[in-house]
């Protein structure tokens, strides 16, 4: 029923066939029994890495496709309608915010010792920004980095890492100058089994609870200078520059997601048997689809745009904002009004729907919240 407006061409649906064939056979017959132990085993980045998951942005020399971004588009939208917000989660984590980083601001030196690697799931990738004390106010982040000599030495804490208790690397947000605001961040490549970071603990979590998301401690890590991406201090630009495409990611995890939904809602009205006839024949049964299905084709709309405007190279700063608010948002309507179909058998562990309801609720609070959606719409609007 959807359409891309010319958006995605042969190649992309093939490769869209291939990912919803690797979903439907490799990772749904297994996410209930994920969700449960809450991780997914190691093997399935293998498995990514062996189908070229990994590297679809990322130049040839450090062992990616260089397929471009309309194809990892359509492998985050397909990989959304696992059942598993978790699953998709610390997938999509390893080719998005933890690389993108390293792809972008990296030196040559540092791609082929972090980016190569994680592209060959040979080492798993994690972003750390968020702290106990400062989310959305990447400017008030308290981690320090202080130069000494040919290293730094970091200290704070991070929470809600996806991926941190597994990482091999975290892309690490620290400030470099505290006296400079913004201005004084600067991200460094923090390495598991350097002294003093640790995982405190694994977090348990409402929704995405097969992917392992961690809170981290660092006292006085020594990170080599090195390990720095970019010029110090261009840490606040390089976390805004990574921002755009991670929340178009998140729109299209919501569009995917809320698709899956809809078509679950569909087979189950048609199948559910009330008063003699299946519910589907019932009126209120079908408008309710039909606007599902209104609501969901909007959001994906408006998500194709702003990906076709980064695709192009655009400035989609407004764009971005406005899909990601509008499809995450979007998602938890459609997780909201597919449990109430299904009626009191929603809420049993064996239906994916119960997961994506659990799983679409962090959409609008990951990646900058809504309401921080809405205020950069404003400012662009000269509000």
């Amino acid at each position: 029923m959807s359409s891309g407006f010319g958006l995605f061409k042969e190649e992309h649906e093939a490769f869209r066939s291939t990912v919803r064939q690797f979903v439907e056979r490799e990772v749904k017959p297994h996410v209930g029994r994920w969700e449960e132990a809450e991780e997914f085993p190691l093997s399935l980045y293998q498995r990514c890495a062996e189908l070229g998951f990994f590297g679809l942005r990322y130049p040839t020399e450090y062992g990616g496709t260089d397929a471009g971004a309309l194809f990892e588009a359509v492998l985050i939208e397909e990989l959304a309608k696992c059942g598993s917000g978790g699953v998709a989660a610390g997938l999509g984590a390893q080719f998005t915010i933890s690389t993108g980083p390293l792809w972008r601001y990296g030196n040559d030196e540092q791609k082929k010792r972090f980016l190569a690697p994680a592209i060959r799931a040979e080492k798993i990738g994690a972003l750390g920004i968020t702290e106990p004390g400062a989310g959305s106010d990447v400017a008030g982040l308290s981690t320090t980095a202080k130069r000494d000599g040919d290293f730094y030495v970091v200290n704070g804490a991070k929470t809600y890492i996806t991926n941190g208790v597994r990482a091999d690397f975290v892309v690490l947000a620290v400030k470099t100058d505290a006296s400079k605001g913004h201005k004084g961040l600067s991200l460094l490549i923090v390495e598991k089994g350097m002294k003093g970071f640790s995982v405190a603990k694994k977090l348990k979590k409402l929704g995405w609870r097969a992917s392992d998301t961690a809170e981290l401690v660092l006292e006085d890590v020594r990170v080599p200078v090195a390990n720095r991406l970019g010029d110090e201090g261009a840490g606040f630009y390089q976390i805004m520059g990574n921002f755009e495409w991670e929340r178009i990611s998140m729109a299209l995890g919501a569009i995917g997601a809320a698709d899956d939904m809809l078509q679950t809602a569909i087979a189950y009205a048609r199948d559910r048997k009330a008063f003699g006839k299946s519910i589907a024949e019932f009126q209120v049964t079908r408008h309710k689809l039909a606007d599902m299905a209104i609501d969901l084709e909007a959001a994906r709309q408006l998500t194709y745009h702003a990906l076709r405007l980064h695709d192009a190279g655009e400035y989609a700063l407004g764009q971005t904002a406005m899909a990601k608010k509008v499809a995450t948002e979007m998602c938890c309507r459609i997780a909201d009004q597919s449990l109430q179909l299904h009626g009191g058998a929603g809420y049993m562990m064996e239906f994916d729907i119960q997961r994506h309801w659990r799983d679409a609720r962090l959409g609008p609070i990951g990646g900058g919240t809504s309401e921080i959606m809405t205020e950069i719409v404003a400012k662009q609007m000269g509000l």
